[in-house]
């Protein structure tokens, strides 16, 4: 029996969205890239997406990565990106803040950015990146398959449970 067998069936049956998840060090960006490709050499588009913070798409895909999807160079059909916590605050601090500019007073728009700057925006800013990414079409439109190389298991659970972690937070405070 060929070993390639098992693999042309996962390929054959892969779903829209993918997710290689595990603890750090099991091969996840290693099996997440190798069915990008796979699936790019088959004639899929695909957008391979990084949503650790210490990610090296980067290195083994040989392009340099950000928040918006960049085409692989020798990987026809394949994109790739990185969400970027602090970028994506930074975006997520600007379309908070920016429409107040002109409208709010120099002080109250400095205590807007003062509380948008912690560790709670970057976590909210890189879910919201992420969240887009699953939920709105029009950011993966004319992607057949979207493969997230997640962070370690432990930061992917963080990210998955903030949904739930802030309504209880806005349940709970009255300030």
């Amino acid at each position: 029996m060929s070993r390639a067998l098992p693999v042309r069936q996962l390929l054959d049956a892969a779903t829209r969205f993918l997710f290689f998840t595990g603890k750090g060090g099991v091969g996840k960006t290693s099996l997440s890239c190798a069915v990008a490709i796979a699936l790019a050499d088959l004639g899929k588009t695909v957008l391979l997406v990084s949503t650790d913070p210490a990610s090296n798409l980067d290195e083994v895909l040989g392009v340099r990565l950000g928040n918006a999807p960049t085409a692989v160079p020798g990987v026809a059909r394949l994109s790739a990106l990185n969400i970027n916590p602090e970028e994506a605050a930074r975006a997520y601090r600007e379309k908070i803040v920016g429409p107040m500019r002109g409208v709010l007073p120099p002080a109250a728009l400095a205590s807007m950015e003062e509380q948008l700057s912690g560790a709670c925006t970057t976590e909210i800013a890189a879910f919201d990146e992420f969240s887009r990414l699953l939920g709105d079409d029009s950011a993966t439109v004319g992607f057949d398959h979207v493969i997230f190389d997640t962070a370690p298991t432990g930061h992917t659970l963080r990210l998955l449970m903030l949904p739930r972690a802030w309504t209880g937070f806005f349940e709970h405070n009255t300030t």
